[in-house]
C-alpha cells in the first residue's frame, strides 16, 4: 500500500481524484521546510508543487519511492539524489499551454499599446482636460508586422508562436546561448536580441540558463524592446533589469516570476512604480482548466508508477 503525501495543497485549486489503488492519503495546506521531514517520514510517494526536496531532505527518507512533482519545473527536487537513491520523480506535462500563452499575450498588449499609463492618465483627469476627442500622451505599438524572439521553443513556446502569427508577427526562434552552429529554424541568439520587438522567456532554470538575460543582453536589445518571463525568475539578472528599466535602456517588462517565491523578505522590483514594468504573482499558469489537467495528469502520474510504468519520468 502506497502511503502518499501532498505537501502544498493549497497550491492547486481542482478536483484531485483519488488514485485508483490501494494507498493512504494526507494532505496539508502548506509545509515549511522545517516540517518536511516528519511529515514525509512513512511516506512512499511524495507529492511537491514548490515545497523543497534537496539531498538534506532526501536522505532522511529511507522509505520514498517516488515524488511527484505537481508542476513543470523541477529545480525544487535533487533529481542527481534522487537518481542515486532510485526515487522515481515524475512532473507535469503540457497542462498550460493555453494559459500561459494567453497570460504572455496579456502583458505584451498591454505593454506595446501602454495601457498602464493611459489608464492613469485617465484616472489623473488628463483626458478630461484635452483639447481634442482622443488623448495621444504616450506612443501605442501595434503588434503586426513586429518582432517576437522566443527563447524556449516547448510546448509553450509553440503556442505562443501560433498566437503571435495570428496577430501578424514576425518570430524569431533563439538558439541556445553561445551555440556554435545554428539550427535550421532558429536564429543565432545574439541577432534574436538586436531584432526583436518583444522578447519572451520558456526556459527551465538550470546551471545554463541562470541569469540569460543581464546587462549585456539589455545593451544588445532594442532600446523600445519589452522582455517577457512567465518562467522563472531566475533566468533574467533582476538588478540588471532594474538598472534598465531605470534607465530607460529597456521599452518595458513584464514578469510573472522572481528569484525567490514567495518575496516575503522583500524584492527591488516588488518597488518599480513605472508604467512600463508588470509584474503579476506567478499566476500565469493558474487558469482553473489548466489546473484541473495539472491535477488529473499529477495522479496519472503516481497510478502509472504503482503500477510499474512510471511516466513523465525526470529521475
Amino acid at each position: 500500500m502506497q502511503k502518499i503525501v501532498f505537501l502544498d495543497r493549497a497550491s492547486i485549486i481542482a478536483n484531485i481524484r483519488r488514485p485508483a489503488v490501494a494507498h493512504q492519503w494526507q494532505d496539508y495546506s502548506v509545509t515549511s521546510a522545517d516540517q518536511t521531514v516528519e511529515r514525509l517520514k512513512d511516506a512512499t510517494v511524495a507529492i511537491t508543487n514548490k515545497v523543497q526536496l534537496q539531498r538534506e531532505i532526501l536522505d532522511q527518507l529511507p522509505g520514498l519511492k517516488m515524488v511527484a512533482i505537481a508542476a513543470t519545473g523541477t529545480n525544487n527536487v535533487d533529481l542527481e539524489c534522487c537518481r542515486e537513491r532510485g526515487i522515481v520523480v515524475s512532473n507535469i506535462r503540457n497542462y498550460s499551454v493555453h494559459t500561459v500563452p494567453e497570460h504572455v499575450f496579456m502583458m505584451v498588449l498591454a505593454l506595446r499599446r501602454n495601457l498602464v499609463a493611459f489608464r492613469a492618465d485617465v484616472q489623473n483627469g488628463a483626458w478630461q482636460k484635452s483639447e481634442q476627442f482622443c488623448l495621444l500622451t504616450h506612443p501605442v505599438r501595434d503588434l503586426y508586422g513586429s518582432t517576437l524572439g522566443i527563447m524556449g521553443h516547448g510546448a509553450i513556446g509553440k503556442s505562443v508562436e501560433q498566437i503571435a502569427l495570428a496577430f501578424g508577427m514576425k518570430v524569431l526562434l533563439a538558439e541556445h546561448k553561445g551555440a556554435a552552429v545554428v539550427r535550421q529554424g532558429y536564429t543565432a541568439f545574439d541577432e534574436v536580441l538586436r531584432a526583436s520587438d518583444v522578447i519572451t522567456l520558456h526556459l527551465p532554470l538550470n546551471e545554463q540558463t541562470r541569469h540569460l538575460i543581464s546587462t549585456a543582453e539589455f545593451a544588445r536589445m532594442k532600446p523600445d524592446a519589452i522582455l517577457i518571463n512567465t518562467a522563472r525568475g531566475g533566468l533574467v539578472d533582476e538588478a540588471a533589469l532594474l538598472e534598465a528599466l531605470r534607465s530607460g535602456r529597456l521599452g518595458g517588462a513584464g514578469f510573472d516570476v522572481l528569484g525567490k517565491e514567495p518575496p516575503k523578505e522583500g524584492n527591488a522590483l516588488l518597488n518599480v512604480n513605472l508604467p512600463n514594468f508588470i509584474l503579476t504573482p506567478h499566476n500565469a499558469w493558474s487558469g482553473r482548466a489548466a489546473m484541473q489537467t495539472l491535477a488529473d495528469q499529477l495522479i496519472d502520474n503516481i497510478e502509472a508508477f504503482t503500477a510499474g510504468k512510471p511516466q513523465n519520468r525526470v529521475a
